[in-house]
């Protein structure tokens, strides 16, 4: 019982290791709304501070919801910190995934993928793509008065990652077989890990091995062609000849899971703190009426209009703050560590909370409230984590901004909403919208009103 509750260890933080064996995950795990830190972590924080000793996923436990101490754990990766997701997800994103593996397996392959992202940037047919998809996606609106957004989100992003990663387009039979497998993904991903026939998690894991086989039917096509000229990630990967298919059948993988669900998320959130700011939605749709102006019919957004998008970054910045797309992160120390007087026992797990230093009033006035223009101060960039930091700083970060940037220019230019219902987004910790989103849309030109 003496180890259990932390051994014999001093200056530990305090804290309570819960119940044995479950501690306090089914508490920690309970749902809330993403932008707010829930019950578990505001109680914990007001009784033991930033800084506390839990017991989670099965592990001894040090929680920080301090943002000096998260962003040294970060910074530190591989020397006083390692990357230690639980055993449950090595099953569903395959042993070679970007988030699991550590050392020099995950040097290689997150050198490899933010080579092949800022490789297939520069292409001719880069932004046309995103920008065509985003075209078509309020082209399909027409005439509707309602629409499920986050469905119509995930749509737009993983036909867009369909794109950039194997050139397949949306209307291809493959792309809505590897969508249904990856609805079955998702849904096991945040399940109990109960490996038995029927369970979600089971699902999940055999979800991913079709998509991996898919995918790697694709690579044999491709592999008879005799030659690389689609411009896409899978060229880039098939080019590099020191990996081997299973590294780049997992780095497909990850790149289609990053670039499909947490933009997706990003948007929603966006449409749904929006939809209730209506002077930031003015300023986002004059600064893309400035930029169009400027433009001529149909000429298409290029990386100089990007450039202008200033107003535009500040609203991604703000919903990635409020809403907390990524609420944590799994860590274990490496050795002893002492930080703030506190001790961080070697062989301990260690959680960063993102979204508590994200609500921190010490950090961010009137934490609570969407403001973009809080991002007009060039500091408030150094008081976040949306992307993680140091050697796991994410690769799809900037991707990821370009591409909502663009979907909302077309977005704000066409469409007005409102939010049916009393809908709004739940931590998981994965976040999820309590009734899907559905919005109300009316257009803003005559010449989309159209019958659907």
């Amino acid at each position: 019982m003496v180890e259990y509750l932390g051994g014999h260890h001093k200056n530990l933080p305090y804290g309570n290791m819960g119940w044995p064996l479950l501690g306090e995950t089914l508490a920690y795990l309970k749902p809330h709304k993403s932008d707010s830190m829930g019950g578990f972590l505001q109680e914990h924080c007001s009784r033991y501070g930033k800084v506390f000793k839990s017991h989670l996923f099965g592990h001894k436990t040090i929680v920080s919801c301090d943002h000096e101490l998260n962003m040294y754990i970060l910074q530190n990766e591989e020397k006083l910190f390692q990357s230690s997701y639980p055993q449950a997800l090595h099953g569903i994103l395959g042993r070679l995934s970007l988030i699991l593996v550590t050392g020099d397996v995950h040097k290689k392959l997150r050198s490899l993928a933010l080579g092949v992202i800022g490789g297939t940037k520069s292409t001719v047919n880069f932004l046309p793509s995103i920008e065509g998809l985003s075209i078509a996606m309020m082209e399909s609106w027409k005439g509707c008065t309602e629409v499920v957004f986050c469905k119509e989100a995930k749509r737009f992003t993983f036909n867009l990652m369909m794109k950039h990663i194997l050139s397949i387009g949306p209307d291809e039979a493959v792309t809505a077989e590897i969508l249904g497998d990856f609805h079955t993904f998702m849904k096991g991903f945040v399940s109990l890990p109960i490996h038995i026939p029927g369970t979600p998690y089971f699902k999940a894991v055999k979800a991913r091995e079709r998509i991996t086989s898919t995918i790697k039917g694709v690579i044999v096509a491709r592999r008879k062609e005799k030659r690389l000229q689609n411009g896409d990630f899978l060229d880039v990967i098939l080019a590099r000849e020191n990996l081997s298919d299973e590294e780049r059948v997992s780095l497909l993988m990850d790149l289609l899971l990053g670039g499909y669900e947490t933009t997706a998320t990003l948007l929603a959130l966006l449409i749904y703190f929006l939809a209730d700011s209506p002077q930031a939605l003015q300023q986002l749709r004059e600064e893309h009426l400035a930029i169009r102006k400027n433009k001529k019919d149909g000429e298409l957004l290029s990386w100089e209009d990007y450039k202008q998008m200033n107003f535009t970054l500040n609203v991604i910045y703000e919903g990635l703050r409020c809403g907390n797309v990524v609420k944590f992160v799994h860590r274990k120390s490496l050795e002893d560590i002492k930080f703030k007087g506190y001790l961080i026992p070697a062989g301990w797990k260690v959680l960063p909370i993102f979204t508590a230093a994200h609500h921190d009033p010490s950090l961010h006035e009137n934490p609570w409230d969407f403001n973009p223009w809080r991002w007009d101060d060039q500091a408030s960039n150094k008081k976040v984590s949306f992307f993680g930091g140091g050697l796991r700083l994410c690769p799809g970060g900037d991707l990821a901004k370009l591409e909502t940037a663009f979907f909302l220019h077309h977005l704000v230019l066409n469409y007005r909403w409102k939010i049916k219902g009393d809908n709004f987004p739940l931590a998981y910790p994965y976040v999820e919208f309590k009734k899907i989103l559905a919005i109300e849309i009316e257009p803003i030109y005559k010449t989309l009103e159209q019958k659907c």
